[in-house]
């Protein structure tokens, strides 16, 4: 068995378990997924994503606030959080709206989210009134001491449906150039440099977002950055046929984009790597292409694609631990995560076909249904 507990970990009791060949891990920390509650239970709840990020080792998930209501009211959340651990076993960790609704205006009241216990505070991929708008949020939360998550995305260039490539092109597409990602986080990364706020910037996906990133480190800035599981393993080459299990948002994007993010996260420059679980009800993906919702349901895909990682010589097995629990529990402010325990047993040679019966979502969203993947958790210990 190969253990990737540090020495000071709590080892959890293996008596009776074959362990030949294993992994044994501590949790998985997801810094993005959406569990569709609450306000959207028709795609899935705290239980049904709950048991499924649990059986596969996610015990640790960071939450959006673009629930139904918004996140914005401090004194709901320690109720949601002991909800997901009544209905789904697992630790919820909530970013609070920046502004009021997410609507770009108006502050939101950050007393009272670091009141309720917030890890940090986001617009999400939504806008800003103006510039200055989000100049003086990032000011506020900095008096706070709140870290701001960004994902990057510039509205006025991202109305399309799909990168804007050639796929796009030939399949009649609308598409999403580069410069919707990379003008925003440019702007970004200028704004954090001015306030010094710590910054997370979640869901990188193109090749001068990497290099932005990199260029930022190395000026010093108080940031760190996420990328999708899906957006190392699949291009916008996904989408032929008008594959609608392969749409998502921010897109998949090309073969260079891709090379630059799997650089990116080898020499340092991507400290995580987040699932972005979207799980989605059956008539979510029946509507024409571009119609239809955007998202992936990742949860069960997501450790055979980290350990296609390894398999592939992209990380070696301890670098990925440091990408899905360890950077992430450090992004995420989980300062108890070692006391909190927990562990996954991961058999990374055991082989499973991904379709609708062996996915434990409640949303079969993905572009890997059918495929045969390999590396799958067998255990997963609590604490």
């Amino acid at each position: 068995m190969k253990n990737l507990l540090s020495s000071t970990w709590q080892q959890p009791n293996l008596d009776g378990i074959d362990t030949a060949g294993k992994w044994l891990i501590p949790p998985i920390v997801d810094l993005c997924a959406r569990l569709r509650e609450p306000g959207h239970q028709s795609h899935g709840t705290l239980a049904s994503e709950g048991r499924a990020a649990r059986e596969n080792g996610i015990l640790h998930i960071v939450l959006p606030p673009d629930t139904n209501p918004v996140l914005e009211n401090g004194s709901l959340f320690k109720g949601l959080r002991e909800k997901a651990q009544q209905d789904g076993d697992i630790h919820l960790h909530i970013l609070g709206a920046l502004t009021q609704g997410l609507e770009g205006k108006q502050l939101a009241n950050l007393a009272g989210l670091k009141q309720g216990g917030v890890i940090g505070v986001t617009n999400t991929a939504r806008g800003f009134e103006s510039d200055l708008v989000m100049l003086r949020c990032l000011e506020y939360a900095a008096t706070f001491d709140l870290k701001v998550f960004f994902y990057p995305d510039e509205p006025s260039l991202s109305g399309g449906v799909a990168h804007d490539g050639y796929i796009a092109s030939f399949h009649g597409l609308a598409g999403i150039p580069w410069l919707a990602e990379t003008i925003a986080l440019s702007k970004q990364l200028l704004m954090v440099e001015e306030t010094g706020i710590a910054s997370h910037f979640s869901q990188i996906t193109c090749r001068t977002s990497v290099e932005l990133i990199r260029w930022a480190k190395q000026k010093g800035l108080p940031i760190t950055c996420d990328v999708a599981m899906h957006q190392l393993h699949l291009t916008d080459d996904a989408l032929e046929g008008y594959n609608a299990n392969a749409f998502v948002m921010p897109p998949l994007r090309s073969n260079t984009d891709q090379k630059a993010l799997i650089e990116g996260l080898q020499d340092g420059t991507i400290d995580a790597i987040c699932s972005h679980h979207e799980p989605l009800s059956g008539s979510a993906k029946q509507a024409p292409f571009g119609e239809c919702t955007a998202g992936i349901s990742n949860f069960d895909t997501f450790v055979s694609l980290g350990v296609q990682l390894v398999k592939d010589g992209v990380l070696t097995a301890e670098q990925l631990i440091e990408k899905i629990c360890l950077n992430p529990a450090k992004i995420a402010g989980i300062k108890d995560y070692e006391r909190i325990g927990g562990a996954v047993l991961i058999d990374p040679d055991l082989s499973w076909q991904v379709s609708k019966d062996t996915m434990l979502s409640a949303g079969k969203n993905t572009p890997f249904l059918g495929q045969v993947l390999t590396g799958r958790v067998i255990k997963t210990f609590f604490a």
